[in-house]
């Protein structure tokens, strides 16, 4: 474990917890903007978690402990992909973690997680949001396996910190046709695992239309304040992602105060950047059909599947 990976494992998770609201904050501030509303600031969502960290927690009658862990786990495993993922460092503290399976394999368990604990509620409302969210997990983990796969074929490793390291030695990489597939497939990945629109409205509670705000509807205070924090997290994650193995410039490479600010304001940046054009394209996206959905990602996964292919017979 070198000096590098032990900043970035303490730095990034820090960012991250704190930055992420904030993301989320902006977000629906550009929506407010472009929609004509003046928008409660960018600062909202943190106030919100605030108070809800300071409300009583309740427990609905007849669930287990289950529900009652499901927000904890979702937030350890994202905090464990905040540690080990490249996203201030090319080094990572937790070398194995970082590996591409690893990483989809947590962020996996942290949704299968919650989606159960929608179904311990018993309620109408959380099976069904349960059963929505495991359909689009199993077209949605595929291509984020097989899309990463494809960038990973020419470096020899599915370490997510060899990928970019690879990608920062050769920029050249960036424009062929592999990273270009394997970019757009990402892009859907990102709005299915988010729970963004198309795909999912993460501002509405109609109950023809709820995925992710289904299986959390019974809970309160603190453990929601977890799960939405948590919740906001994994948009940073998969937006850092998204970011970095596609560009990964700014990311530091030496253990310095100067290069690790470099870093943070790279990140920041470019995760900003991507947030504010997730957010002005869902002022012109309607909601898919839920029927539908399957049909965008199994487009999203030939689209992955096309850039592996590209990375055999183009290497």
């Amino acid at each position: 474990m070198s000096a590098l990976g032990v900043v970035g494992g303490v730095t990034q998770p820090v960012l991250l917890v704190a930055g992420a609201p904030l993301l989320v904050g902006l977000m629906q501030q550009v929506r407010a903007r472009m929609e004509g509303r003046v928008g409660p600031g960018i600062g909202q969502p943190w106030r919100d978690t605030r108070k809800l960290f300071g409300k009583e927690a309740i427990t609905p009658k007849g669930t287990s402990e289950m529900f009652r862990l499901a927000p904890l786990v979702l937030m350890a495993t994202v905090l464990v992909v905040a540690t080990a993922a490249p996203f201030l460092v090319v080094e990572s503290p937790l070398g194995p973690v970082a590996d591409l399976f690893v990483v989809v394999a947590l962020l996996a368990f942290g949704t299968a997680t919650l989606a159960l604990a929608g179904l311990d509620t018993g309620t109408a409302f959380g099976g069904m949001g349960a059963s929505r969210e495991m359909t689009i997990i199993a077209l949605v983990e595929p291509t984020l396996l097989v899309a990463i796969f494809a960038l990973s074929v020419r470096v020899g490793s599915t370490n997510l910190a060899d990928i970019v390291a690879a990608t920062l030695r050769d920029p050249a990489r960036v424009v062929s046709p592999v990273s270009l597939l394997a970019a757009v497939a990402l892009a859907v990945v990102v709005v299915a695992e988010t729970g963004r629109l198309p795909v999912d409205n993460p501002s509405t509670h109609l109950e023809l239309t709820m995925v992710h705000e289904a299986m959390v509807l019974e809970y309160a205070g603190p453990d929601l304040a977890l799960v939405e924090l948590a919740s906001s997290m994994r948009l940073a994650v998969f937006l850092g992602l998204l970011a970095n193995l596609f560009l990964p410039w700014g990311i530091a490479t030496e253990t310095s105060a100067a290069t690790l600010l470099v870093a943070v304001a790279a990140l920041v940046i470019k995760v900003s950047v991507l947030g504010v054009v997730l957010a002005a394209a869902e002022v012109f996206w309607a909601k898919l059909r839920l029927f539908r959905v399957p049909e965008l990602l199994a487009g999203s996964f030939l689209l992955a599947l096309l850039a592996v292919a590209a990375s055999f017979f183009l290497a």
